[in-house]
């Protein structure tokens, strides 16, 4: 039988999309195919089904996600009564149902409904849908106790109609009530009751959003300035230096179109970062000249400007009645929801609850889902020497925004707070550092020397060497600063890796450093190695990298099962090529007894059971192998490359495996998930190995 969650609410302005997105996450990263179903519904395309369908690529039919709208239900209601109301929406619950393994319900929203009673016909459908319930209470501008009495009245409620109610969530409180208000529900209520915060950047409209709903022209900008949040809006009238003290970050700046002086001086502030501002909003149909707007263009590029008819008092009546909305337009606010949902709700126990069993598929989107999850379990600092990066900025924002590690960025302090700047975001407590002003660079050129003396390296040549952000935040990772480093978007893979193998090393019982893809499949995992580092490697090369690669899986949770590949399958050829990987093959039976091994063998024979069954009958590893050792980078590099364009496979890596500490190169093409992979698998190497996961010596 599917098993669903009915996430329902009480009352209007409660955040509900926020435990929404949060749920679908969870249920994402235990099953493949996961469906959704709103039972009434306002307006289609519904904004909420559109964000979880672009975000987590769902293939669901938009015509099976809803029962009916509001008017059809209201009229069906007054006509044939209730009973034939909920017959109805039952029956197309379970035409979805039938095709999914769990169904997320997205219960009503109490908007002008023009429904009698709508708690409990939400209670009803659960019931009917056989659904347990999440109930969700709006906390906003309430004193705490009130939030308190109305989180348990909705309990009792909801568990009075006979639901199954898993747990209670309370949302938007006043941050300094949050604790209190957990305390105390805790102790009242039989199930968990999860309190989140009222988080400002959620209920921020973008400068998109507000563009659209005051019909505003766009003057200047692009889309990244577009995305920002409005966190203020300060209105422009006063002179220079006193507007100037009245800037906040993030705010949009309200001023009449024809004071040149006010834009100026709003855009220089956002290019000094002192403070960044989400755009500026000219009122009265005025623009500056195009000498004006051609400076300004100069100053701030991408920095939204946008101009109404209006004059300030309609336009700020209008800006204070907008709200942000999670939608498909807005990822970083659902990243930005994810965070929230994520540090204040004990996702473990909630999973536990909702009892999904975890499916035997593993799709590239639940391996991710697994990777930041681990990461976030015990937090980590991971250094970013490219900090001045477009790409690598877009993927701190997205590492902070879900709580995934803490960060350090190199290079110029100035450019790395300008340009995030112009992407709208906020780095909170990242550590910033620019290698060549820094108090470190002494110390670090001792350290260098010190290395590297054997090699004629003086403090002072080691001085100018330790400038370089790769070597600098290498030297961090040594140190014992930062706990793992990423680097390589825009440096090659030898300027990556380099300072690792000079200065950090090889662990004692490597022989070598080598890398692996994880190679997502539509329904598994497979790890590649090597693929970016040794050209030919020797027997017990191979050896090494089969042993380190299996190690690799299993801190992964691939279970490793190792295929030595070759050109021919068991005693079937001959030649050097073929020898090197049966010896390598006999070198790890010998020192790892242990592990399930097998080699040489082909390919097709090492991940198909029908090949396996007639090439190697028998084996515990052919047509199951999860860890696959190409015998050189020739056949490794272009294999991983020629299953991620042909097959679709997300290629996660290289994975670098060998070294005292974790150091992880980027492909030059990284898209920003790429890196935001990157840096989480970083932060789990650096986490100390669980018993469970070790490999025996």
């Amino acid at each position: 039988m599917t098993r669903s969650v009915y996430v329902t609410g009480i009352d209007r302005g409660d955040g509900r999309q926020v435990v929404e997105l949060g749920v679908m996450e969870l249920l994402t990263r235990q099953v493949d195919r996961v469906g959704v179903f709103r039972p009434l519904v306002h307006h289609r395309p519904d904004r909420l089904f559109d964000l979880l369908r672009s975000r987590y690529r769902l293939t669901q039919d938009p015509a099976t996600v809803y029962g009916m709208d509001y008017h059809e239900a209201s009229a069906l209601q007054a006509e044939r009564g209730t009973d034939e109301l909920v017959s109805q929406l039952v029956d197309r619950f379970h035409a979805v149902a039938r095709d999914y393994e769990v169904v997320l319900v997205l219960g009503t929203d109490f908007a002008a409904t023009q429904l009698p009673d709508e708690l409990a016909l939400n209670a009803r459908l659960a019931n009917e849908f056989g659904a347990s319930v999440i109930p969700v209470v709006g906390g906003k501008g309430q004193p705490a106790e009130s939030v308190r009495a109305e989180a348990r009245n909705a309990f009792r409620a909801y568990d009075g109609l006979g639901c199954d109610v898993l747990a209670m969530v309370v949302n938007r409180v006043a941050a300094e009530d949050r604790a209190a208000i957990a305390e105390r529900l805790t102790a009242r209520l039989p199930v968990p009751c999860y309190v989140l915060p009222d988080e400002p950047a959620l209920a921020a409209p973008t400068v998109s959003q507000i563009t659209h709903a005051l019909g505003a022209t766009v003057v200047l900008g692009d889309d990244a300035g577009f995305a920002r949040d409005a966190l203020d809006f300060v209105f422009g009238g006063a002179m220079l230096p006193n507007f100037l003290n009245a800037l906040t970050p993030g705010c949009l700046v309200v001023t009449p179109g024809d004071r040149a002086d006010l834009v100026i001086g709003a855009l220089a502030a956002h290019s000094a970062g002192t403070p960044p501002i989400a755009g500026v909003l000219l009122t009265l149909d005025e623009r500056p000249s195009d000498a004006i707007l051609t400076l300004a263009a100069r100053l701030a590029p991408g920095t939204p400007v946008i101009s109404v008819p209006g004059t300030s008092f309609p336009t700020a009546a209008e800006l204070f009645a907008l709200e942000g909305k999670l939608n498909a337009a807005t990822p970083r606010k659902a990243e930005t929801a994810l965070g929230l949902f994520e540090r204040h709700v004990d996702t473990a126990d909630l999973l536990r609850r909702v009892s999904v069993a975890r499916s035997g598929r593993v799709t590239p989107m639940m391996f991710e889902h697994e990777l930041l999850e681990q990461a976030r379990a015990d937090r980590r600092r991971v250094v970013l020497p490219e900090g001045t990066e477009e790409r690598v900025l877009r993927a701190a924002d997205v590492l902070l925004r879900r709580g995934v590690c803490d960060l350090t960025l190199l290079g110029d302090v100035e450019t790395i707070r300008k340009k995030a700047a112009d992407l709208g975001m906020d780095l909170g407590d990242s550590q910033l550092i620019d290698p060549q002003t820094s108090e470190l660079r002494d110390s670090f050129a001792e350290k260098y020397a010190r290395l590297r003396a054997h090699k004629g390296v003086t403090v002072e040549l080691a001085y100018d060497v330790v400038s370089d952000v790769n070597y600098f935040g290498t030297l961090m990772v040594e140190e014992g600063l930062a706990d793992g480093m990423v680097s390589g978007s825009v440096h090659s893979t030898a300027a990556t890796i380099r300072p690792a193998f000079e200065i950090i090393k090889t662990k004692p019982e490597a022989s070598i450093v080598s890398s692996v893809f994880f190679m997502c499949l539509a329904d598994k995992v497979l790890v590649y190695g090597d693929c970016a580092v040794n050209p030919d490697p020797n027997a017990e090369q191979l050896a090494d990298i089969a042993v380190q690669s299996a190690a690799t899986a299993a801190r992964f949770g691939v279970e490793p099962r190792i295929a030595m590949l070759s050109y021919s399958t068991g005693t079937s050829g001959s030649g050097a090529d073929v020898d090197k990987v049966r010896e390598a093959t006999k070198l790890v039976r010998e020192s790892r007894p242990e592990l399930r091994i097998e080699g040489p063998i082909q390919y097709d024979a090492a991940v198909e059971p029908s090949v396996a069954a007639t090439k190697l009958p028998g084996s515990e590893v052919a047509g199951q192998a999860t860890v696959l050792i190409f015998p050189d980078l020739n056949t490794g590099n272009n294999t991983y490359k020629a299953v991620q364009r042909s097959a679709g496979a997300v290629a996660v890596g290289p994975v670098l495996q060998g070294l005292r500490k974790p150091v992880n190169d980027l492909s030059r093409g990284a898209l920003v998930s790429d890196i935001v992979n990157t840096v989480a698998i970083t932060a789990i190497q650096s986490q100390p190995q669980p018993e469970s996961q070790e490999l025996p010596a």
